[in-house]
């Protein structure tokens, strides 16, 4: 979904931190001694650790690094304005081009319509990330500042890797949210389908996320079944150009925020009923919560009893103004459904 803006105060000047430290930053290991730029909880005791969820225990860094090398198609997760999250994420796409592999990086942030505007910027200056920015107006979309995201791009384009837009176009999503069903495409009412009906634990997890999503105001489920309805075309939509672009190019990697990654029902669970078998791993990348000390207590973010990811990197978290500021006292029990 696309993010509310929720840069701080102190947005400018991290930013400019961020592209100071990157590329010392790449150079370091994970740890809670790295020169972390989020200011918030740095000495929390899990800031650093590596969780492996499956497995139900702490990990290092090369056991990480060998998970996403082995995988056909990895997901890396983030808090979308956490310039630590995306300088993680460069520092696992710049291992797997280190292994030799090109996997297409395909992006949450750019849409499927985006991808002549993204290969021709390539084309033009193959090794420069901001030309593709501007190819695609990122100042415009509603993202977060291209700097925090660049070292990604980077890491990706001096690997050799070809950058995919993933995601549903913002119109269409929108018009799904809106008029649910009837604003389907045939192909995502398909894709969809294979997954349907919903169980009635996967109903309600959805409506919880989609009202927490927006601040838990006051919202009727069919409008929470439309705005879940959007939320699943958007994993579908990513899964299917995953699907293409893991094909073509022998791998993917998609960089997502964390409730797209989840492997129980977000882009991998979609991934998997469009190409059976692939070796799929999923990282999230979370921000420490002050006084939740063990891994497995931040599965309850999720509404779940166990971390739906592979891996979880645990960070400090991000100064950000309240995100739910603008919506406090908005009543969504007065708009009538189309």
């Amino acid at each position: 979904m696309s993010p509310n803006r929720l840069v701080a105060a102190s947005a400018l000047a991290i930013l400019s931190a961020a592209c100071a430290a990157n590329q010392k930053l790449l150079q370091e290991p994970i740890s809670k001694e790295r020169a972390w730029m989020s200011e918030r909880h740095r000495e929390h005791p899990l800031v650093g650790k590596i969780w492996d969820a499956r497995a139900g225990r702490l990990v290092d860094e090369a056991t990480l690094t060998s998970a996403v090398d082995g995988a056909e198609v990895v997901m890396l997760g983030e808090m979308h304005d956490n310039p630590d999250h995306h300088v993680l994420q460069a520092r696992l796409v710049r291992a797997i081009g280190a292994a030799g592999k090109r996997p297409a990086l395909a992006f949450e942030m750019m849409e499927e319509d985006d991808q002549p505007a993204i290969d021709a910027a390539i084309a033009r200056a193959p090794r420069d990330p901001d030309a593709i920015a501007r190819a695609v107006d990122w100042k415009h979309s509603g993202w977060y500042d291209f700097a925090i995201y660049r070292p990604i791009f980077a890491a990706g384009l001096e690997a050799g890797m070809p950058i995919v837009g993933a995601n549903l176009p913002v119109p269409l999503a929108k018009a799904i949210a809106m008029k649910g069903q009837e604003a389907l495409t045939p192909e995502l009412r398909a894709a969809l389908q294979k997954a349907e009906p919903l169980p009635p634990e996967v109903v309600a997890s959805l409506r919880a996320e989609m009202k927490a999503a927006h601040c838990d105001a006051p919202m009727p489920d069919p409008i929470l079944d439309r705005l879940a309805l959007a939320q699943r075309a958007r994993d579908a939509e990513m899964a299917h150009r995953l699907a293409a672009a893991s094909q073509a190019a022998g791998g993917a990697i998609l960089v997502t925020g964390n409730g797209h990654a989840r492997t129980d029902r977000g882009v991998p669970a979609s991934l998997e009923r469009e190409l059976p078998g692939r070796r799929v791993v999923s990282v999230g990348l979370f921000e420490v919560s002050q006084g939740k000390l063990d891994p497995a207590l931040y599965a309850s973010e999720f509404g779940v009893g166990t971390l739906p990811f592979d891996f979880v990197v645990f960070t400090p978290a991000a100064e950000r103004e309240d995100p739910c500021l603008a919506l406090r006292g908005h009543d969504f029990t007065k708009h009538k459904a189309p």
